[in-house]
């Protein structure tokens, strides 16, 4: 385990002297203070609020530009903890290990960045960033200052996938044994869950109304273009704009492509196209669409059907030699017997506490996840443009595209940068 420099300084300082006895002289279950990571949460809204209590870990700060969110976050513990209006104080607080970064996605970027410069390791909520300009420099920054990174979607390594009634592990050996064939496709609809959130879209007409006295609206706006205030513009219906999100596809979008590009095999690439099926988008805000149909090079597919498009009897995957449908049901003869001869998927650090102290790579990291909220991104860009968008996966731009290259970073109002 590598030891952080607030925690080489209390030791040579002799604070928490106590914390070299060993674990099974205190009694089972005892947790030095040595062991228990810090940890500081900039939000505390509803995600932030709500995804606090990983086993190992003490909450020591809170940040929020909201007074009555910043007191909700106060009470997530018992212990007296810092609460900070500026994130920027959280960050340079050297009591926290671990940055928790639970806010709207036009903020994940630069906050991802800071933290890593500080030396802190990220936790930070999906989508991973708004736009794959602000991606690429999470990707490097985490690199260069040697952070651990996680992201916060988790379906690639537990629980049941979200409508599909399996795991995803026994998918990915499937897949990965090629019984199913190549190339395959993948459809995500209501049928496998993808209607949660899909519409949580945004008002075309906002009237402007007073900003509440406890909001520091400027603030939560941050990078993002000055627009009148309203009170469905932030909070909990914020997704519902280009400007801080992308609607259902942003807010769920990564919980259900992430896992997808993972049994696919495609973490280290993305497709090369995307196409959508949807009503011309608001310039403010996002709306419905019927499907967003990704292809990879070599020909695999992910499919959306958003809403109630689509027929129920589409299998999930779909192969040259057979598909499988919802609760692992596959149609190929005696595939549960010819399947138990190949190998399991290969492990993966699914513990993000054995991450940072190991240092290796958790299971969703700043690589993969980057991947995954580029699916995202290209299929918000080619919403916003209502048409077919081709992608280069090596140089990270549309091709000869310059109004879709327009969307791979958003302009910052200032003083903010990235």
């Amino acid at each position: 385990m590598m030891t952080t420099r607030r925690q080489f300084l209390k030791v040579a300082g002799g604070i928490g002297l106590l914390t070299i006895i060993p674990r099974n002289v205190l009694g089972k279950g005892f947790i030095a203070p040595s062991d228990q990571l810090t940890k500081g949460i900039i939000g505390t809204g509803g995600m932030g609020c709500g995804h606090v209590n990983y086993a190992g870990t003490r909450l020591v700060a809170v940040c929020d530009v909201d007074k009555n969110h910043l007191a909700n976050g106060l009470k997530l513990t018992t212990d007296k903890i810092a609460a900070y209006h500026d994130f920027r104080e959280l960050i340079a607080d050297k009591n926290v290990d671990i940055v928790h970064i639970a806010t709207p996605p036009h903020w994940h970027g630069i906050m991802s960045v800071e933290a890593a410069k500080a030396g802190k390791d990220i936790w930070c909520e999906k989508p991973m960033t708004r736009t794959i300009g602000e991606g690429k420099r999470v990707m490097e920054a985490v690199a260069q200052y040697g952070r651990v990174f996680r992201l916060n979607t988790w379906f690639r390594f537990t629980d049941q996938f979200y409508g599909l009634g399996t795991p995803v592990k026994p998918l990915k050996k499937l897949v990965q044994s090629g019984l199913l064939g190549s190339p395959l496709k993948v459809t995500i609809s209501k049928h496998t869950g993808f209607d949660w959130k899909f519409f949580w879209v945004g008002k075309e007409y906002l009237e402007p109304q007073p900003i509440p006295a406890e909001l520091d609206y400027d603030f939560w706006l941050g990078p993002a273009p000055h627009k009148a205030y309203n009170a469905h513009r932030v909070h909990g219906t914020f997704r519902g704009y280009w400007d801080y999100d992308a609607g259902g596809l942003g807010d769920m979008g990564q919980h259900y492509i992430d896992p997808v590009q993972y049994l696919l095999g495609k973490d280290e690439t993305s497709p090369v196209k995307v196409e959508v099926d949807a009503p011309q988008q608001h310039y403010d805000a996002a709306g419905t669409w019927r499907s967003i149909t990704y292809t990879y090079e070599d020909g695999c597919q992910i499919v959306l059907w958003g809403g109630d498009f689509g027929d129920p009897n589409t299998p999930y995957i779909s192969g040259p030699n057979g598909n499988v449908y919802k609760n692992f049901v596959c149609d190929i003869p005696d595939w549960e017997k010819k399947l138990a001869d190949y190998p399991e998927p290969a492990p993966q650090v699914t513990d993000f506490l054995e991450s940072v102290h190991t240092r290796k790579p958790f299971a969703l990291n700043e690589r993969n996840g980057f991947r995954s909220a580029t699916i995202v991104n290209m299929g918000s860009t080619a919403l916003r443009l209502n048409r077919t968008l081709h992608f280069d996966p090596v140089k990270l731009e549309f091709i000869n595209d310059e109004e879709a290259n327009r969307f791979l970073n958003q302009p910052m109002r200032a003083p903010w940068y990235i």
